[in-house]
């Protein structure tokens, strides 16, 4: 998806970000109150040829990554992996206490022969302040949180970047486009999942210590850009940029697809490469 849902499988053990699938419309996330989309879980977990899953881990606990995976675990037999916010996402929805694991910072979670990190970070900072203050001022998620409720509600909770170790190879997976400086000094890995949402909105000083700080830091081979896509967009069809409607949650397409593009060329050694949706990419051979 160009949101920052990704399903990942080795043929023996299956997991997946965010799950989401919903696509509440710009009225409802202005001044109205959402809930999880039954209908689109249910064909969005189809599309993507997904029955079982291991674990379902929200990036950080905004709707736009976390409102949905408790259906997606109650659907799947996943465990619900993320921050007590996202813990608390989980309750509101009922999902079994069970099935609902609180990460720490930096401490390994095997899935099969996944080994997965999660590294506290920051999320993107939105350049306008209030806009900044309103989805990221508070972010804790105190309490089980039951839709429908206002699309603020869904606070940030914690942003995680994700490390992937496997024995076919290793993998970033940077679900917003913040960052914690030297948070990642010390790894390398072949692949880089760079959320990228908003970014161009943002200063070009910014979108360059983005860069050092995730890409250049791991030095991958392979940059797959995600979380690009229109929040309000349908999921199926050609992906579509930010609606006008939308441009207070993010904006700046031309910069960012501009940026992008400068790293393509100062950076030859560097394989960019984006995905399809719902089609099975060999991540390593």
């Amino acid at each position: 998806s160009g949101t920052a849902t990704l399903v990942f499988s080795d043929g023996e053990t299956k997991w997946m970000t965010d799950g989401w699938f919903s696509r509440p419309g710009p009225l409802q996330l202005a001044v109205g109150t959402i809930a999880p989309d039954l209908d689109a879980i249910e064909q969005g977990l189809a599309a993507n040829g997904v029955r079982n899953l291991a674990a379902v881990l929200p990036l950080h606990s905004h709707y736009d990554h976390a409102m949905d995976a408790p259906e997606v675990a109650r659907r799947t037999g996943a465990m619900l992996l993320g921050s007590e916010a996202t813990a608390n996402i989980g309750r509101g929805w009922g999902l079994p206490e069970a099935q609902i694991q609180v990460l720490a910072d930096r401490q390994p979670v095997r899935l099969g022969n996944f080994v997965i990190t999660p590294i506290e970070s920051r999320h993107f900072q939105f350049p306008d302040p209030a806009m900044r203050e309103r989805a990221l001022g508070n972010p804790v998620i105190d309490a089980p949180l039951v839709p429908p409720v206002s699309a603020f509600d869904y606070r940030l909770g914690k942003a995680y970047i994700l490390h992937v170790d496997h024995p076919r190879g290793s993998w970033l997976i940077v679900g917003s486009a913040g960052y914690e400086e030297d948070a990642l000094q010390g790894l390398e890995v072949d692949v880089v999942f760079l959320g990228v949402g908003g970014l161009g909105s943002q200063t070009p000083e910014y979108r360059d210590a983005f860069w050092r700080e995730t890409v250049t830091a791991v030095a991958p081979e392979r940059v797959i850009p995600i979380h690009f896509d229109s929040l309000t967009g349908p999921v199926a069809g050609p992906f579509t940029g930010p609606v006008k409607a939308m441009s207070f949650l993010s904006g700046g397409l031309e910069d960012l697809l501009a940026f992008l593009r400068r790293q393509e060329q100062v950076n030859p050694q560097l394989q960019f490469q984006t995905l399809p949706r719902f089609d099975e990419v060999v991540l390593f051979d």
